[in-house]
Order: structure tokens, then C-alpha cells, then sequence
């Protein structure tokens, strides 16, 4: 497995407490991504600027002379970098770290099971990304452990992916959340880069599954301004969600991520994009139960007014 990192502590990826962990990599590259080193598969290296203390360390040590100083901030040429990681090995500071490492599910359930005293009975372990079912074979190894050892899984999926993919994790699955994002087929594919059509059909196939064995099927929606923020998406995506989700959850943006594409060199359409009011994240709910969909709840920060 190629892993982002473990995320402990976790209340929002499934019931209870959990520990997140994050695959590298994932087949959507949603303009409004939260998560953005983890769209690549390949392990990369990143800056904090607030940890580095100066010492030049890293351009010294840097067999590629793919790392430069300009205006006090350190540059990773990501051309020339090979991924090495001796840069991170020895600057003092922590700044340089390289994000994505190769586990075995062995290795990952070892780190992962030492957190289990404090997921209680509720919560568990949560399988996320980037998109955990790019390397589905490796993650139901995972799971597998996991559940051999009585703990709560959970799977977090953007659906676009074989329908292999989702049986080789299902058996060791008790909890999927899934994205649905939007359900104008262009706009899909502008935002995300791929169109909605697998996503849907792996969707209904997974809610008959889940309905079959009464597993457990959470739908997340992200509310981004000028993207899925609107009446109208949120009514047809009701209206195809029906009856076949546990929960419908409404997360409103947030631009707290603006900081890991500095890491990355990259400008965000969104870094200067408003939080969603209050008022409309009500709206938005209101308009999915109004169209039929059951247990409707909305998440995350909204604009202070007043």
C-alpha cells in the first residue's frame, strides 16, 4: 500500500472515535480538494515553513540539486526530485517531510491496532484517501485483520472504480461512506475530471449489497460555492439517493487546506472562496428532505454574519 498518513482521533469519518487512515492516490482530481497530496500516487516531498529554522540542510544534502532557496522560503523542484527522502532524514527540524510511504497490511495493522483501547465500542478504523479502493486488494487484507480482530471498518469511497474493487473489500466492510458530489454529467467531469456515470452504478450496486446484508451506507455531499452549492443538485441528487442511504451528510466548505497547496507550489481556484452561510446549508438540507431523503444532517464551518 502506498499511505498518506494515520489521522487519530477522528469524529467524522464514521461513528464513534476513530483512526483515519489515508491512502496515497486517488482517480478523481476535484478542483476543491481537500486533500490534495494525496490526488498523486507517488510519494512526494513537502515544506513547513513554520518548522524549518534555516540551517540549509536540505540543499546541502540534496543528491538532485532539486532543492533552492528564494525570498527565505525553500523550493522543491519536483521535476528533478527523485524521492529519495534524504532530505527529510536529515533536516533537524522536521520541515522536509517525503508524504507517501509503502506499508504491508501487517505493518499498517500493527501501527493501527495499538489505538484500539480508545475507539470504545462505537468507534473503529476508517479506511480513506485520497481512495482507499484504488488498491482495494491491499485494503481487504487490511480490513481483514482488522476485522479478525474485532474492530468496526469503515470504507470511505469516491465510487469510481470496478465493481471488483468494491468486493474485495465488502466481506470486511461494516460501514461505507460515500462521495456523491454532483449530477449534471458536464459539470461532473469540469470539477472532477471524470464524469458521473460509474460513480452512480457503483453506487446503486453497493446500496443493494448494503440493503441485502443490512450493512451500514452513509452519502457525503461537499458544498462548494459555485460548484455543488446549488438548489437543483442537491434536489436531483436526492431524488436518486431515495430510500437507499442511512445517512445523507451535507459538508460545507472549508478553506483551511489553502496551506498544503503552498506545500505543493499549486495556486487554488478557492483559497479566496467565502465559507457557505448558515442560513443556505439549512436550505440545502431542507431541500434534500423535502425530496424524500431520510436522516438529512449538514457539517462544518459557515460564514459568521452580524
Amino acid at each position: 500500500m502506498i499511505i498518506l498518513n494515520f489521522q487519530r482521533m477522528s469524529t467524522e469519518d464514521g461513528p464513534g472515535l476513530r483512526t483515519t487512515l489515508f491512502f496515497k492516490g486517488c482517480p478523481l482530481k476535484c478542483r476543491w480538494c481537500h486533500n490534495p497530496e494525496s490526488i498523486s500516487p507517488r510519494p512526494h516531498t513537502e515544506w513547513t515553513a513554520v518548522k524549518c529554522i534555516g540551517c540549509g540542510t536540505c540543499l546541502a544534502v540534496c543528491p538532485d540539486k532539486a532543492i533552492s532557496s528564494k525570498d527565505g522560503k525553500i523550493v522543491i523542484d519536483f521535476s528533478l526530485c527523485q524521492r529519495c527522502g534524504k532530505c527529510a532524514e536529515e533536516c533537524p527540524a522536521g520541515a522536509i517531510e517525503v508524504k507517501g510511504v509503502k506499508m504491508s497490511a501487517d505493518e499498517a495493522f500493527a501501527i493501527l491496532i495499538k489505538d484500539k483501547a480508545y475507539w470504545g465500542k462505537d468507534g473503529g478504523v476508517t479506511l480513506s484517501g485520497g481512495e482507499a479502493l484504488s488498491q482495494s486488494a491491499e485494503a481487504a487484507e487490511l480490513l481483514k485483520k482488522l476485522k479478525e480482530a474485532g474492530v468496526h471498518t469503515a470504507v470511505d469511497t469516491c465510487g469510481f472504480c470496478g465493481k471488483k474493487d468494491i468486493d474485495n473489500v465488502y466481506p470486511y466492510t461494516d460501514l461505507f461512506l460515500y462521495d456523491l458530489k454532483l449530477s449534471d454529467e458536464l459539470l461532473h467531469k469540469h470539477f472532477t475530471g471524470q464524469g458521473p456515470d460509474i460513480i452512480k452504478e457503483n453506487y446503486l450496486y453497493l446500496a443493494e449489497k448494503c440493503k441485502t446484508d443490512g450493512k451500514g451506507l452513509w452519502v457525503r455531499t461537499p458544498v462548494i460555492p459555485g460548484a455543488t452549492d446549488c438548489v437543483e443538485n442537491i434536489k436531483v441528487l436526492a431524488e436518486f439517493i431515495g430510500d437507499t442511504a442511512d445517512k445523507w451528510e451535507l459538508c460545507s466548505f472549508n478553506n483551511l487546506c489553502r496551506d498544503k497547496y503552498e506545500r505543493l507550489y499549486t495556486e487554488w481556484e478557492f483559497a479566496k472562496t467565502p465559507l457557505v452561510k448558515k442560513q443556505r446549508m439549512e436550505q440545502l438540507a431542507e431541500t434534500a428532505r423535502k425530496a424524500g431523503v431520510k436522516n438529512v444532517i449538514w457539517s462544518g464551518m459557515t460564514l459568521m454574519e452580524g
